[in-house]
């Protein structure tokens, strides 16, 4: 069920609101036990058999929590964590490391056919975050019903932000509909659902018509001109944006619609002037969780600096692998973190540069990076690089306005969580969504509905 389909925008969506209204009004503590309802009801839309995965990943993760607390066991911790991370490691990596062990002379690895449950990678990684902290001494208890909330949530199940516990768990105690800003905050969160599916539609799902056939005739091993490749190149650097940012920006509205606000996920990441600052405002809640629960636990910038960069290589690369079952992931993660190290290294030897030098040298490595990101071998990334260089066939066009406007929009213009909340409650605006909201609707039905892209991971 896609946030940007009628069968969720005009069915699921309708109906939870007003079960979620007369609970909030009339049987306040029915209404977590009803989101819980809710949100298993959305997941199970995707694929039933996965209901059972999730709920038995939540049972259990409580349990293990409740033993901790009434034992004072600390083994159960990192017994839970690694389980958890077997889970995903069977579900997810399998097959990719099948394929590695194929790779050593006369040894054949099975594989698994299985489907991956969707949201894996984020409900697996909410459950680290509370353990740990857990261990640590600085996360409380919380009944099964509210661990159940706090990992299901829908608008946040299936590709985040990802929320640490105390962000929401606070949030489910309060009564939304009696706050006197209750009005205000549904108005928001209908805006912010309506600017990111525009955001998906308009711009994310238009410009995957200008990558998604270079990509796939790279992955045929055809050679890409250089107008292709620029356009592909530049294309996904700004549909990766608008996806993955208009999918928040929904996940947002959606969660305010119900009374909760979730962390914002993006902070007009491509003016950047630096990598480091590129990681402060891209993908934030996942830099976060990168930074606090794997470069802090390999030391992080406490022993050292050879220890530091090490941390920072090693967990960007293992931030790669947690995208995608595949070389090109690590590699991308990799090239980021080499690249971060190469600017701790800079910083530290005193070193400056003009704004503008740093965010042109920023975007272009972020670009060519996505390169990898987005293919689906080295093959076919290096078959773009040749054509970005120009080693490929010559006199195709490169289609530059779409992604001129793109590039513009992502580059000059706030987030649509900065925007959304520094409107003034004037009618004029509500008029001017509800009209964006209908044209939405009808490019909805005109064309062909996109996944988002981090649906995959």
């Amino acid at each position: 069920m896609l946030f940007n389909s009628f069968i969720f925008l005009f069915g699921f969506l309708p109906i939870a609101l007003i079960a979620h209204w007369l609970v909030e009004r009339f049987r306040p503590s029915w209404r977590l036990p009803l989101l819980v309802v809710l949100s298993f009801a959305f997941y199970g839309y995707w694929d039933w058999r996965f209901i059972p995965l999730l709920a038995l990943s939540i049972l259990v993760n409580w349990i293990v929590a409740q033993s901790f607390i009434r034992s004072g066991r600390r083994m159960l911790i990192p017994l839970a964590i690694a389980a958890n991370l077997l889970v995903l490691a069977v579900f997810k990596y399998f097959n990719f490391f099948a394929d590695l062990a194929s790779l050593v002379p006369g040894l054949h690895a099975p594989h698994l056919d299985i489907a991956l449950p969707l949201g894996i990678s984020f409900f697996t990684f909410h459950h680290i975050m509370y353990l740990t902290d857990l261990k640590a001494g600085k996360a409380p208890r919380y009944d099964l019903v509210r661990y159940s909330l706090y990992i299901a949530f829908f608008p946040q199940v299936l590709a985040g932000p990802l929320v640490r516990w105390s962000e929401i768990m606070h949030q489910f105690e309060e009564r939304p509909y009696l706050r006197p800003d209750a009005a205000e905050r549904v108005a928001r969160g209908i805006m912010l659902l309506v600017c990111g599916l525009a955001k998906k539609v308009f711009l994310g799902d238009q410009l995957a018509e200008y990558v998604n056939p270079v990509f796939q005739a790279a992955e045929a091993g055809k050679a890409i001109a250089m107008g292709e490749a620029w356009q592909a190149t530049l294309g996904f650097t700004f549909q990766m944006y608008f996806d993955f940012s208009g999918y928040t920006d929904m996940a947002l509205g959606l969660a305010l619609l119900f009374g909760i606000v979730l962390p914002q996920n993006f902070d007009t990441p491509y003016r950047s002037v630096s990598l480091q600052d590129f990681w402060r405002r891209w993908h934030m809640t996942l830099s976060r969780f990168l930074r606090d629960y794997l470069y802090i636990a390999m030391g992080g910038n406490r022993k050292g600096l050879a220890l530091q960069i090490g941390a920072l290589f090693a967990t960007m690369t293992l931030g790669g692998l947690w995208h995608g079952a595949g070389l090109t992931f690590v590699a991308w993660g990799a090239a980021h973190g080499a690249a971060l190290g190469a600017g701790l290294l800079w910083r530290k030897s005193g070193r400056t540069m003009p704004n503008a030098l740093g965010w042109a040298l920023t975007f272009i490595f972020v670009m060519l990076t996505w390169v990898l990101f987005r293919a689906t071998s080295f093959e076919a990334a290096l078959r773009v690089y040749e054509g970005l260089v120009g080693l490929g066939p010559q006199g195709v066009a490169f289609k530059w306005r779409a992604i001129a406007l793109a590039m513009a929009i992502a580059v000059i213009g706030p987030t649509a969580w900065t925007f959304v909340h520094k409107l003034p409650p004037r009618r004029w605006i509500a008029i001017a969504f509800a009209v964006l909201f209908v044209i939405v609707l009808f490019k909805i039905g005109d064309d062909a509905n996109y996944e988002f892209i981090y649906f995959q991971f």
